[in-house]
C-alpha cells in the first residue's frame, strides 16, 4: 500500500492530447499577436511596435520548440535550445522599454 502512494499516476492518452493541443494552442497565440503586432507597425511606424511583434515571435519560436522539445522527441533535451528564443525576444522587448523611456 505505501508503495502505491510514491508510484508515478500513468500518463493517459486522452491528458497526453491535451497537453500537446495546449502547446501549440500557446505557440499559434504567440504567433498571431506577433503578426497583429508587426502588421500595426507597418501602419504606425511606432518602434515599440516592432520590438514587441520580434519579443513575440521569439515566444512563438519557443513555444513551438517547447512543443517539438516535449511532444515530437521526448528523448532528446531541447532545453537550452527552447530557451533562447524567449530570452531573445525579452532582449528585445526590455530594449524597446529603455528606447521608450529615453
Amino acid at each position: 500500500m505505501l508503495f502505491k502512494l510514491f508510484q508515478k499516476p500513468l500518463k493517459s492518452e486522452g491528458r497526453s492530447n491535451m497537453i500537446s493541443v495546449v502547446y501549440l494552442l500557446c505557440a499559434c497565440t504567440s504567433a498571431l499577436c506577433a503578426i497583429l503586432l508587426l502588421i500595426k507597425y507597418h501602419r504606425s511606424r511606432q518602434i515599440f511596435l516592432f520590438l514587441s511583434g520580434l519579443c513575440f515571435v521569439g515566444f512563438a519560436i519557443n513555444n513551438a520548440l517547447l512543443f517539438v522539445d516535449l511532444v515530437v522527441l521526448p528523448e532528446i533535451d531541447l532545453s537550452i535550445l527552447r530557451t533562447l528564443p524567449g530570452l531573445i525576444g525579452i532582449a528585445f522587448l526590455l530594449w524597446g522599454f529603455v528606447w521608450d523611456s529615453v
